[in-house]
């Protein structure tokens, strides 16, 4: 079954850490570019960290140096490590995965963060 399955959301104070982690089946996974965006309530979903095809990594501005992507090829898993979080990084987040070649999109699920402040 192709499909990504989010895990690792939940409540957590501002000022706290949490680790998102993102399982891939079903898909090549290494020849799709991998990436985390959210979604706020009332708001547009937006890129929030990315790899491209060259292995770098994109960061939305509100999160850089507080987010890390990261990508483990063997389990088929990328991560997400939130440090110092805010409230306004509430939000559902998602899983994306897009194939190098053919261009196809799957997206997962999503997982709820909120930060109470």
């Amino acid at each position: 079954q192709v499909q990504l399955v989010e895990s690792g959301g939940g409540l957590v104070q501002a000022g706290g850490s949490l680790r998102l982690s993102c399982a891939a089946s079903g898909i090549i996974f290494s020849i799709n570019a991998m990436g985390w965006y959210r979604q706020a309530p009332g708001k547009q979903r937006e890129l929030v960290a990315r790899f491209t095809r060259g292995g770098s990594t994109n960061y939305a501005d509100s999160v850089k140096g507080r987010f890390t992507i990261s990508r483990d090829n063997r389990n088929n898993t990328v991560y997400l490590q939130m440090n110092s979080l805010k409230p306004e990084d509430t939000a559902i987040y998602y899983c994306r995965a897009q194939n190098y070649y053919s261009g196809s999109v799957l997206w997962g699920q999503g997982t709820q963060v909120t930060v109470s402040s």
